[in-house]
């Protein structure tokens, strides 16, 4: 990730992304030139990776040679004007798949962000957790047995699992599940124990030197950042590599809650 470097204090860029390869809801060259409209210099594109198990949000293998490929050509057409990167955001399901699973080691990538979507119910079966509050709210009842308190241990203990097994750049929105979590349970965000686990996994990501991901993408429609702004002090404090993204999904949200974000920095540093 030495390309990080080459910001220096430029802020003109994102290094978070879903576009037709995934759940996103445009084209990659769309993106792209709405990277060159609003002047960005660097620009990261990361499909959800494929996974073992079937989910409609992520990449298939047969379509990552097509991605990879689509990379280079928006390299070639546009890389006069902006520098583009072929990310990859990885999801961790266990020792068995994730980031620093052997096939990813073999894809020529720029750069990796690992993040948790999905984790165990309390069968065994891999669930997504990171969706829209009804499904949520309806895996809830159907998969998870109604217990919050599992489901948020469970994401924070994947979490930290992923971060001990490595093989990736950037730690993503490394607690969201906080969102859905607060909106079938309001105020556990505030409760000791969440609070507990939340710091914990912040201190393990600063520990492990890892760039952490200021995701901004639910800013604007729920006014939420990930990691929550009280652990943002904490971070600048550390001296923690941070890179504020934008995780959009449509071409016009990339952007979208960026500023604030380093509003809120400035008035720490």
């Amino acid at each position: 990730m030495d390309f990080i470097k080459e910001l220096n204090g430029n802020r003109l860029y994102t290094f978070h992304s879903h576009t037709e390869f995934c759940d996103g809801r445009a084209q990659m060259e769309a993106f792209a030139r709405e990277a060159l409209r609003q002047g960005f210099t660097h620009y990261g594109f990361t499909p959800h990776s494929p996974i073992t198990i079937e989910s409609p949000c992520n990449m298939t293998r047969e379509n990552v040679d097509r991605y990879l490929a689509e990379v280079d050509r928006i390299k070639q057409t546009h890389g006069h004007a902006c520098k583009f990167y072929a990310g990859m955001e990885i999801d961790y399901l266990g020792p068995e798949w994730g980031p620093a699973s052997q096939y990813f080691k073999t894809l020529p990538l720029d750069f990796s962000i690992g993040s948790v979507h999905f984790i165990p119910a309390q069968n065994g079966e891999y669930i997504d957790i990171d969706g829209h509050f009804d499904a949520f709210k309806r895996k809830m009842e159907q998969n998870f047995h109604e217990d919050i308190h599992y489901v948020v241990e469970t994401f924070y203990a994947q979490s930290h699992r992923m971060i001990d097994a490595g093989g990736f750049d950037i730690i993503g929105h490394l607690d969201k599940i906080g969102h859905n979590a607060s909106q079938y349970a309001p105020g556990i965000e505030d409760t000791p124990w969440y609070r507990t686990l939340a710091d914990e996994l912040v201190d393990h990501a600063i520990a492990a030197n890892i760039t952490i991901e200021l995701n901004t993408k639910a800013w604007d429609a729920h006014r939420r950042l990930f990691p929550s702004p009280r652990h943002i002090r904490h971070l600048v404090e550390s001296n923690s590599p941070l890179i504020v993204n934008s995780d959009a999904h449509v071409p016009a949200l990339i952007n979208a809650g960026r500023q604030y974000t380093f509003t809120l920095l400035d008035a720490i540093i």
